[in-house]
């Protein structure tokens, strides 16, 4: 017979191991596809999404005199956007979901779709590398509000045809960060009265510059260089085309495992310009702040 004090460590074994909590990896949520035009694929009108367009006509000046004789001819063009399928694929075993933690097993749930809202929103960033428009400082240099401000303009005042608002503009958090700085430059040098810089100070960036909205996504890719490629686009300027709306199966396999089920979860989708002069580019250098 042992003598001592009985301390956890004596009785080990007698622990229940438990687990308390669980969670699934933060990741930022879907951006781009909030901001855009949103249109369905109808059900039996083939693969592609398709819009006309009619070219503007010319109004002449006349008098009584005047014998019109000048037909404007209408001309159209048609646009195609064709919805393409993503998946994620999982499985379970009967005895992974019969033995697994019940909190774990709650939460895993949500990962698959997190991650086809993951990809739905990176394709709408990949489309920034096809804009046209270029109002921005460029690679390695420091953004400023006057290029998000000229990108706007150049949006709204476009003579072949005018964007018109909601204008938004999606950038990388660390390029955000460089209109912090360029709001708060001044913070020290004299009294802080309430207002825009104030506000900045407290709860850090979230002003609209030139009555752009400015949405954070950490889902855009700095590159090697320390650069990042955000956008300023009017909300007609991108479509959104849905195909089928999300879905879940679930398929039986006996075979694998003692018996389980693969789950497959699908989206069908595809992103495309409507008119390319209401899309600027906006890349400037995203180095990870310091101060």
């Amino acid at each position: 017979m042992a003598s001592g004090w009985t301390t956890t460590s004596a009785l080990a074994d007698s622990l229940d191991d438990i687990r308390s909590s669980a969670r699934i990896t933060r990741e930022m949520e879907g951006v781009v596809s909030q901001l855009v035009t949103k249109e369905t694929l109808g059900e039996g009108i083939g693969l592609s999404w398709q819009e006309l367009t009619y070219a503007k006509l010319t109004a002449q000046a006349v008098t009584e005199n005047t014998e019109l004789d000048n037909p404007q001819k209408i001309s159209d063009t048609i646009m195609a956007i064709t919805p393409t399928m993503v998946a994620v694929e999982t499985f379970l075993t009967d005895r992974v979901q019969a033995r697994i933690n019940k909190k774990g097993f709650a939460k895993i749930g949500v990962l698959a779709q997190n991650a086809v809202e993951r990809k739905k929103d990176e394709d709408g960033i990949l489309l920034f590398a096809t804009f046209t428009g270029t109002s921005d400082p460029g690679a390695g240099v420091t953004l400023a509000s006057g290029f998000i401000a000229s990108a706007a303009a150049n949006i709204r005042g476009n003579t072949t045809e005018p964007g018109k608002d909601p204008i938004h503009c999606v950038l990388h958090p660390f390029q955000i960060h460089d209109l912090y700085n360029e709001l708060v430059a001044n913070v020290g040098t004299g009294i802080l009265t309430e207002g825009p810089t104030s506000r900045v100070l407290q709860g850090g960036f979230d002003l609209p510059v030139a009555n752009v909205k400015i949405y954070p996504d950490g889902n855009i890719t700095i590159d090697g260089s320390d650069d990042a490629l955000g956008a300023v686009f009017a909300k007609e300027g991108v479509i959104l085309v849905q195909g089928r709306a999300p879905i879940i199966k679930t398929v039986r396999n006996e075979k694998r495992g003692g018996g389980g089920e693969h789950i497959y979860h699908y989206d069908e989708y595809a992103y495309g310009e409507r008119q390319a002069v209401w899309n600027y580019s906006m890349q400037s250098d995203a180095t990870a702040p310091t101060s």
